[in-house]
């Protein structure tokens, strides 16, 4: 494996292209985001926050080009998630709960979609930013000279890129539960006090989920193969929590909105779980 002092000082020119792809996607994000709540014809509590969490992946964007320019392993599955969960985030959006949507939303969405496609299409085709993102995050070293923060390899196994991948998108489940619970906490401020035992215990489901799948992927990244099941176990009881209060508290409408990009991030979770066990079956001995 490669370390940072052996990769060239010079980046190539498809770093130096998909930051700048990097740099438009998040851009286009807030364009879009902007549009649709102009033209939003109900501009209440619930399209408030989800149109906020939609934003925020622009920062998303901009972590990953200071990824990218590192050529930090992580960017590809942080690229591909971030990608997938954009399309979700906005897509849901763009869609009223009646009539048709507005033209200028559904281009600026066109625009984003094929603006993600290009970026993951570049992370995973690209043989320059195959040979450019090897480096790993840098660690305090005690050693004879003393105390350092350099780059390191890490001690453990290397882990298959779609572990990396399912690991980034199970790291998704606790904030794609929280951002419909804080929506469902909307009808608590409109009179709906029964709602509130349902919309702490999805506050509560929804930070549980982040460390449950902090202790999944600590084991996943040593090679522990109890851990692929626990995840999926977790996986599992996530969306049994989710879907179904997504269903009561928002609605088909918020089932679809909320409950699709949860989905999509469970569908790549147990995908890369099933590639990197196949990818370790087909190793000879």
């Amino acid at each position: 494996m490669r370390t940072a002092a052996e990769t060239q000082v010079r980046r190539p020119s498809a770093v130096r292209a998909l930051t700048f792809l990097l740099a438009t996607t998040a851009a286009a994000t807030v364009v879009v985001e902007v549009l649709n709540w102009w033209y939003a014809p109900e501009q209440g509590f619930g399209l408030a926050v989800r149109t906020g969490w939609a934003m925020l992946r622009s920062f998303g964007f901009l972590l990953l080009i200071g990824h990218v320019r590192k050529g930090r392993t992580v960017a590809r599955p942080f690229g591909l998630i971030l990608a997938v969960t954009t399309i979700f985030a906005v897509g849901r959006l763009i869609v009223p709960r009646q009539g048709v949507p507005p033209l200028p939303g559904l281009l600026g969405f066109a625009v984003l979609t094929a603006l993600c496609g290009a970026v993951v299409w570049l992370l995973y085709r690209s043989s320059a930013l195959a040979g450019h993102l090897v480096w790993h995050r840098p660690r305090l070293v005690i050693d004879r000279a003393g105390f350092s923060w350099r780059e390191t390899p890490p001690r453990r196994p290397e882990a298959s890129a779609w572990l990396l991948t399912s690991r980034v998108a199970a790291f998704t489940y606790s904030p794609l539960m929280l951002v419909p619970a804080l929506v469902a906490g909307g009808a608590i401020l409109d009179g709906r006090l029964t709602a509130l035992p349902a919309v702490l215990f999805w506050f509560g489901a929804g930070l549980a989920a982040s460390y449950a799948v902090l202790f999944c992927t600590a084991f996943l990244m040593r090679g522990k193969d109890w851990a692929r099941g626990l995840l999926l176990v977790v996986t599992l009881v996530v969306l049994a929590v989710d879907l179904p209060l997504c269903w009561w508290l928002l609605g088909v409408d918020g089932l679809v909105r909320d409950g699709g990009p949860l989905l999509a991030a469970a569908a790549l979770v147990l995908y890369g779980l099933r590639r990197a066990a196949r990818a370790v079956d087909a190793v000879p001995g």
